[in-house]
């Protein structure tokens, strides 16, 4: 271990696999390491497959642990903090990084409570200052203002990082390594942890809660009753999960657990597609950890364009019969 400390990442590795996710992490660890002079390991929630240890060493990891039985506690979120609290303290770590997205940002305050941390999320940027203090600067009120705040390392520091913060670039001069791999076990199991997952069953994209989704279509007001049924049917062909805009939801369209923005659901897919949605503000701030934003309007001046990775200027009546007909196998 450095003099100053040790950096942790928790990665989940979903299906034990590495994803954007945790490739993203990595890269932001790695980098931090190098610029604080911190060393650094890992810890993952399951047991790594081949790929992602190449993966891992790819990013010239040094060490992996793995948490035995956290896979257990993936649903009681409470006793999952705590055995990673256990953990944390077990590594001495100083740093402790997780992605802000629902399993990060639930954690995250639990391991800092366990522990006895400090606790900054939403950490946009971090810089080392001469006097070795680490500068963190969050986003707050959905992006609009930003703060700065300094560790002065008197007792350790839990971080979550934005997922559109997340780069999967890797530094120049990397050399990639073979991570020793380990397991951890905690010293007793937590209480209410004599229970034991035997299988889970996926969920239903048309009734899972928006912010579990993986891929969500959601309508504005640019929509009538008629592209607005449309689009609903799109999504049950295609199996996604649909949302809607708070003027969408004013109209009496659909309930209030459909409505993505700061007033209803703040989201995370791999994938969002905005339907004749202008782009306000709260919307954008319930959205803006997408991993990827595509957009259709019909006025190429509506600010959704602005903070969509994709934008296609065009007339939902138009597009939404074209777009149901390639779903259904038909010719568009």
């Amino acid at each position: 271990m450095s003099e100053r400390g040790k950096i942790l990442t928790i990665l989940e590795l979903p299906d034990s696999a590495l994803d954007e996710i945790g490739r993203g992490l990595l890269s932001y660890t790695s980098r931090l390491a190098n610029f604080s002079g911190y060393s650094w390991g890992v810890a993952t929630l399951t047991k790594p497959d081949g790929d992602a240890v190449k993966g891992l060493g790819d990013f010239a990891t040094p060490s992996v642990k793995v948490i035995e039985s956290a896979d257990q506690f993936m649903d009681r979120r409470s006793l999952l903090g705590k055995m990673l609290g256990e953990f944390v303290i077990s590594e001495s770590a100083s740093i402790i990084i997780l992605p802000h997205n629902d399993l990060g940002s639930e954690l995250a305050p639990l391991i800092a409570a366990s522990v006895g941390s400090a606790l900054i999320s939403e950490v946009i940027e971090a810089r080392v200052k001469e006097n070795g203090l680490l500068h963190l600067t969050r986003s707050a009120l959905g992006g609009r203002i930003t703060e700065t705040r300094t560790w002065n390392r008197e007792c350790p520091l839990v971080m979550t990082v934005p997922l559109r913060r997340l780069s999967q670039v890797l530094l120049p001069g990397v050399i990639p390594t073979n991570p020793h791999i380990s397991s951890w076990f905690p010293a007793t199991p937590p209480v209410g942890g004599t229970a034991t997952v035997t299988n889970r069953i996926p969920p239903d994209p048309q009734t899972v809660d928006l912010t579990e989704a993986e891929v969500i279509f959601s309508a504005g007001k640019g929509c009538d009753p008629a592209t607005f049924e449309q689009l609903k049917e799109l999504c049950r062909i295609m199996n996604v999960s649909f949302g809607v805009t708070r003027p969408v939801y004013d109209m009496g369209w659909t309930g209030f657990e459909r409505m993505v923005g700061q007033t209803g659901r703040t989201v995370t897919p791999r994938l969002y597609l905005a339907m004749g949605i202008s782009g306000s503000m709260h919307h954008v701030g319930g959205i803006k950890d997408s991993k990827r934003i595509v957009s259709i309007n019909i006025d190429s001046k509506a600010p959704i364009f602005s903070n969509s990775d994709e934008g296609f200027v065009g007339d939902l009546k138009e597009i939404l019969p074209r777009l149901l007909s390639r779903a259904q196998g038909g010719v568009a």
